[in-house]
């Protein structure tokens, strides 16, 4: 039997807003909002709140995910925009991007509706802990450079593109694991771990982690697993992942932006003076064989094995800057064609000196791309699909 890329845990029915800065400034003026109103760490509990955060993180250029105090605030704010119906989820875009390659896998869910069954490709297999049929959608705000929103006292101007999560989702705050999940990963060549980030009772983070780790104890020697960090809703609960999971996690990534709130500090990527003791401290942070840094200029492994993913580091980037260009719905030519374009010469430069001050370092320059529209969702997702596409090719060869 072939042996299949598992994914998890969890995933999400998406509503991804079309930005309009003419709807949002009705919207201001509905609700009076000024500019030193703007915050991003405020409780978001009413449509006013969410707007005034989604006005904050724009202003500032930058993507995060935040909790809401309830899905109904989702609808309401939702219903005053155009949006698109999508699947979601670090574990979900990672398959629907294999999928795409031709590559199937196992997802691990635990909420589904008819858009799930709608939404899912064929070549995608569930394995699921929903006892029923639920709907949480998660708003995904994606802004372009540029993006100019009048308020009564002075204007926002995003100073690049980004993307927002907006959430109020109980089953992946629940986290149920379920019990075939064991019998698939004992056929399993990798196991993507993503999701923890929305729970919020500790104790139970604990029991899901001690059942996963029971689960993952089916897994065969060799088998590779790749733990995707995320913005978790409360920052303490990362600290006992990755006390539980930490021994069991061969390759771990994250962004730049959770890259940055892990250092509490900003990070000027193109400068190899703060690049290379930024992820010298993380990786002290987060011992494990390969960390992984993904970001708008280049990806970054460092690590004792390290070495062994620059191919899939390439993958990973490749089929991301696919996503960024064309959205959903590319192949593999696509990404075939997307290899021939121009480098990030910033990137270049940066990969180099990294690779030339770090011993263990690997890494692959982003590619230039000038896009009137580009896509900003998921392209963290996208570059685990990528990455676990180069797995999955490696092992066929094998």
């Amino acid at each position: 039997m072939d042996r299949q890329l598992v994914l998890g845990l969890g995933g999400t029915v998406d509503y991804e807003l079309r930005w309009d800065s003419a709807v949002l400034e009705q919207l201001v003026h509905a609700h009076d909002v000024r500019m030193d109103e703007l915050t991003t760490t405020a409780p978001i509990v009413d449509e006013r709140s969410l707007l005034v955060a989604i006005l904050a993180f724009a202003a500032d250029g930058i993507g995060a995910e935040r909790f809401v105090a309830s899905s109904e605030v989702v609808e309401r704010f939702a219903a005053h925009f155009a949006y698109e119906v999508t699947l979601g989820g670090t574990g979900v875009r990672a398959g629907l991007v294999l999928d795409s390659l031709g590559i199937p896998s196992v997802q691990h869910l635990v909420s589904i509706d008819d858009n799930v069954r709608r939404l899912l490709p064929d070549r995608i297999t569930i394995v699921s802990s929903a006892e029923g049929d639920t709907l949480d959608p998660h708003l995904i705000v994606q802004y372009p450079a540029g993006a100019h929103v009048r308020l009564a006292d002075g204007e926002v101007v995003s100073p690049g593109a980004n993307r927002l999560i907006f959430a109020n989702d109980p089953p992946n705050r629940t986290m149920a694991i379920a019990a075939d999940l064991s019998d698939a990963l004992a056929d399993a060549s990798a196991f993507l771990i993503s999701g923890f980030n929305t729970m919020q009772d500790h104790d139970l983070l604990v029991r899901r982690l001690s059942e996963l780790l029971t689960a993952m104890a089916r897994l065969a020697v060799g088998a590779l697993v790749y733990y995707e960090d995320a913005g978790f809703y409360t920052r303490t609960f990362a600290e006992t992942v990755r006390a539980r999971l930490l021994p069991h996690i061969q390759v771990y990534g994250m962004n730049e932006d959770e890259l940055q709130e892990y250092l509490g500090r900003a990070v000027d990527l193109l400068d190899p003076a703060q690049v290379a003791p930024a992820l010298e401290e993380i990786h002290r942070l987060i011992p494990v064989p390969a960390l992984v840094v993904h970001t708008r200029c280049w990806a970054l492994a460092v690590g004792p094995d390290a070495a062994r993913h620059r191919e899939a580091l390439e993958s990973a980037v490749r089929v991301a800057a696919t996503r960024f260009r064309l959205g959903d719905g590319f192949t593999a030519a696509d990404a075939a064609e997307t290899a021939a374009m121009d480098r990030h010469a910033g990137g270049v430069a940066l990969v180099r000196a990294i690779e030339d001050a770090i011993p263990d370092a690997v890494g692959v320059a982003a590619f230039s791309l000038d896009v009137a529209s580009p896509t900003t969702i998921g392209l963290g997702d996208t570059f685990v699909g990528g990455f676990l596409a180069a797995h999955a090719r490696s092992g066929e060869q094998q």
